[in-house]
């Protein structure tokens, strides 16, 4: 049978009617089936049955993959196990690579399992779960290599865990040239936090080189530094405290150069132009929706901080500045601050509309005019028309009466008419929010007459408007920080009621109920705009004066009309807020700018009053730990190792050779980040294995690795489990498999390392690396 997982019904039908049908019977020539032989077509029923049974069952296994692929995939296709139905479907469409709905189910789970994994990701970064951050990413990859965000996100938390180098492809996209470059002004050695004390009274300059002896600093001075004698007496102060007072003593101010020169300089408008350093930065907005709020903020951050090179870029969302550090500190601080995501509200709208009308009608109409006509006799062919008056009285004259017609009337109309609306609009702060629901009905605006021609008719064009007839609301909400909304609301609820003839055009008559206020409300309050009863009883009474007001006979010559409509209208607002304005206490602390006219910031430390730190002590040796105990004198405490073995290693090329990264005299290692460097030309990384010293031969642990052929560089990150301890002493941490790509000498070091301990605390590792050279 065939291997199509899906079942041919027609097939199917064809095969069980040509077993159904006896072979013992036959169509006769006049259409009519018969019997050849009674006995013989008994005897074949039930071995065609049986044959019908076998085909049946043929038929049916040759196609199970098919239940079974739905049941299996109703199964895999929940949520929460893309990766599962991912290996389902690709199984399947190895086993039948033609079938178009495997393909399609496989390449749905193949981009839900790569955004679950990138989500899981997103959210164990944020809390501080780098490792498990970046499996996921790496799971991601794998998943689709030519996912764009996966591979960002991957590249971001490499660069958290161990400060990695943007690959090549970022240099190229961002821009090479730019890769070596510093990234501010140069900056001194960090300066001492010990308290000093200090008393001259000298010249300025004398006073600079004391205090650059004690940092260890050279000073430099501007050509046009006035000296001055000045008076200091600091007590407990730091070393960039006492720079600090001294330059204000000596009306100057101080940059680095470099890390160990400092310059002094004359405190001057011009001179602060001349040395103070700017730098460029560009900040991109998360949150600003439309161009105006980039031009707010812009505007804002030109007015405050006085800034001159401040450009914003509309497409990209982005404001860059150049400016001084202190500047761009602020500029970073405003900008931090006003890009918050725009609060939002869901408004419900209620609108409820009920219309009666009755009308009754009864009687009858009798006419109110009746015609008296007045027919001549015909002439006669005698000429003479003059009659005696003895004749008079036997003219032939014919009299006609027309009497009035008369209607009965007996009319009950009654209708009810219910409008229910129960829209929900959600805007954003500010943004005005807007529904239509109805028609669009057309009213003739104006119209012009064309000028005519000599046997040419005119032609009269009429201009036309489209007005929105049915529910129309206009909300426009501001929220409030203390979950209160300020809605500006305009809502119209019209109707089209009837027509009238304007200017030979039949113009709409549109009812109209139409709201317009400001209202003030708490989440979830609800508010009636208006409620609006109309009630009209109109009665009419038609028919012959005084008879028509007789009370029982008025209905044979008189019509009763009595017209009743109720109209009310009911509009009730309800908003909900579904997203807060996100004001944290960060962006309410207030900072530090400077001066008018020197705009800058400072760190608390450099204007605290320094304090002791009390001097470190050696913890008491563990007399359980070998490397603790002493034998006579005071040993070193022996430093923690990242080494290989063996240190040098010899290949052919296409042979490869195994190289073990050890660790030595290590104490709480949890988790370490590496990232190796070797030259791609003469051999390349293969695979790599985790050792036995972190798992300590029985845990599991979690390797995760890139490897990059082309560049010649290997990003690895071994970590243990969570909640477990660190690992003591000296061992295996893992084993790099490398295959000789070209004749040549290549090391193998270890660029990077960040190894952490159980508290996620930095540890201080040597390292080393191997040399490795290949043969023909």
């Amino acid at each position: 049978m065939s291997s199509d997982p899906r079942c041919r019904d027609e097939s199917l039908k064809s095969f069980i009617l040509s077993l159904w049908i006896p072979r013992n019977w036959k169509a006769s020539p006049q259409g009519k089936e018969h019997k050849t032989d009674k006995m013989q077509g008994t005897g074949l029923y039930r071995t065609q049955w049986l044959v019908l049974l076998i085909g049946v069952a043929l038929i049916v296994s040759g196609c199970p993959k098919s239940s079974r692929v739905s049941d299996h995939s109703a199964a895999h296709q929940a949520p929460q196990d893309p990766d599962a139905a991912l290996d389902y479907y690709e199984q399947a469409l190895k086993a039948n690579p033609t079938n178009a709905d495997y393909k399609i189910q496989a390449s749905q789970a193949r981009w839900e399992a790569c955004q679950l994994h990138i989500q899981r990701g997103q959210a164990a970064r944020l809390q501080g779960k780098l490792q498990t951050a970046l499996g996921d990413f790496q799971r991601a990859l794998e998943i689709d290599p030519s996912d764009a965000a996966a591979r960002q996100e991957f590249q971001a938390v490499l660069e958290l865990i161990g400060g990695t180098p943007p690959s090549e492809e970022q240099k190229t996209a961002k821009g090479a040239r730019t890769a070596d470059f510093a990234e501010g002004p140069p900056e001194v050695k960090p300066l001492s936090t010990a308290p000093i004390n200090l008393r001259m009274s000298n010249d300025a300059k004398v006073v600079y080189d004391t205090i650059g002896k004690l940092a260890g600093l050279t000073v430099i001075y501007d050509p046009d530094f006035v000296t001055r004698r000045i008076s200091v007496e600091l007590t407990d102060i730091t070393i960039e405290q006492a720079l600090d007072v001294v330059s204000l003593e000596a009306k100057a101010f101080w940059k680095p150069v470099t890390q160990n020169i400092i310059m002094a300089i004359p405190d001057q408008t011009q001179k602060r132009r001349d040395y103070e350093e700017q730098v460029i930065q560009t900040y991109y907005l998360s949150n600003a929706v439309l161009p105006q709020d980039l031009t707010e903020i812009v505007t804002g951050l030109r007015q405050l901080l006085d800034l001159k090179r401040i450009q914003q870029v509309n497409s990209q969302n982005a404001i860059v500045i150049r400016d001084t550090l202190g500047k761009l500190a602020l500029a970073e601080k405003i900008i931090h601050d006003l890009d918050n995501a725009k609060p939002e509200v869901v408004i419900q709208v209620e609108v409820l509309q009920a219309r009666t009308d009755r009308t009754h009608q009864l009687g009858i109409t009798p006419g109110s005019t009746a015609t008296l006509s007045y027919s001549p006799p015909s002439s006669s062919s005698t000429t003479n028309t003059k009659s005696p008056l003895s004749q008079l009285g036997h003219l032939a004259t014919n009299y006609s009466v027309t009497l009035p017609g008369a209607t009965l009337n007996a009319l009950l109309s009654d209708s009810n008419t219910r409008i229910i609306e129960n829209p929900e609009l959600r805007s954003v702060d500010g943004q005005p929010a807007k529904l239509r629901v109805g028609d669009r009905v057309p009213v003739a605006t104006g119209s012009f007459q064309a000028g005519s021609t000599s046997g040419i008719n005119p032609l009269v064009n009429t201009q036309f408007q489209y007005i929105d007839v049915g529910v129309n609301a206009d909300i426009t909400p501001h929220i409030h920080p203390n979950q209160e909304v300020s809605l500006k609301v305009a809502i119209e609820v019209s109707s089209v009621t009837g027509s009238t003839t304007i200017g030979g055009i039949q113009q709409p008559i549109i009812s109209q109920r139409k709201i317009e206020h400001e209202i003030r409300l708490k989440d979830g309050e609800v508010s009636i705009l208006g409620g609006l009863f109309e009630q009209v009883d109109t009665k009419t009474l038609t028919g012959w004066p005084g008879l028509g007001h007789v009370p029982v006979l008025r209905y044979l010559f008189a019509t009763d009309s009595t017209d009743h409509q109720d109209n009310e209208v009911l509009i009730v607002l309800i908003p909900r807020i579904v997203r807060l304005p996100a004001l944290l206490q960060a962006d309410l602390r207030p900072l530090s700018s400077g001066s008018e006219t020197n705009i800058q910031v400072r760190r608390k430390e450099n204007i605290q009053t320094p304090v002791s730190s009390p001097t470190a002590t050696e913890p008491p040796p563990n007399p359980m730990d070998p490397s603790s105990r002493s034998t006579g004198g005071s040993r070193p405490k022996p430093t923690a190792r990242i080494a290989f073995a063996p240190a040098a290693a010899e290949l052919s090329v296409g042979l490869t050779a195994n190289i073990d990264v050890v660790v030595e005299n290590i104490r709480d290692l949890y988790s370490i980040p590496l990232l190796l460097q070797y030259d791609p030309r003469v051999v390349s990384i293969e695979d790599i294995h985790q050792g036995s010293f972190l798992s300590e031969g029985t845990q599991e642990v979690g390797l995760v690795q890139r490897v990059d052929k082309e560049l010649g560089q290997a990003v690895i990150s071994v970590t243990r489990q969570p909640n477990t301890a660190g690992v003591n002493g000296s061992g295996t941490l893992l084993t790099i498999v490398v295959r000789g790509i070209g004749p040549g000498l290549s090391s193998l070091s270890i660029v990077q390392v960040n190894p952490r301990d159980s508290k996620r605390e930095p540890i201080a590792v040597v390292t080393g690396e191997t040399s490795l050279t290949v043969k023909k």
